[in-house]
């Protein structure tokens, strides 16, 4: 059975009105996210794909997309695509962010959260969201590998 997160986009991300709609449905439930106006291109079981446009609100000092609101965008891939592959009895929480910034990034930056099947339902456990960005080149500006805590939920 998929997750809330995963019904709610499987019914609203058909269409580019329903994956904005369903972006601010999750800017709502998660206010910080709203500070780089994401959009939600795809989630699926393993894999989320958000994009952000580069714009003032975004920019740091040098005129590139600051490296916080690129810790942001890895942040929000990556942990829906952690919501959408663990099952519903379990939740989690980032334990730890470990990032690389590899070139200026420019433009409209588009990241991709890939999440491994978890082995074992029944256990507290560390799972590795790994998410990279990309400009519109198509080139890595910047990776994060973000350590989720993922446990069962308590009754």
């Amino acid at each position: 059975m998929p997750t809330n997160t995963l019904q709610l986009f499987r019914r609203y991300g058909k269409s580019a009105a329903g994956r904005w709609l369903y972006s601010r449905l999750v800017c709502w439930r998660v206010p910080y996210f709203a500070s780089i106006r994401p959009t939600i291109e795809l989630l699926d079981r393993g894999r989320c794909v958000v994009r952000i446009r580069h714009r003032r609100r975004v920019q740091n000092h040098i005129g590139t997309v600051h490296a916080i609101a690129l810790c942001n965008l890895a942040e929000i891939a990556g942990g829906l695509a952690t919501d959408a592959t663990i099952p519903d009895g379990m939740r989690w929480i980032p334990k730890g962010m470990s990032v690389r910034y590899l070139k200026k990034a420019m433009g409209t930056m588009t990241a991709t959260a890939t999440v491994p099947a978890i082995a074992d339902t029944s256990l507290a456990q560390e799972l590795h969201a790994t998410v990279e960005v990309r400009d519109v080149q198509n080139e890595v500006v910047f990776d994060a590998d973000i350590t989720m805590w993922v446990s069962p939920r308590k009754d």
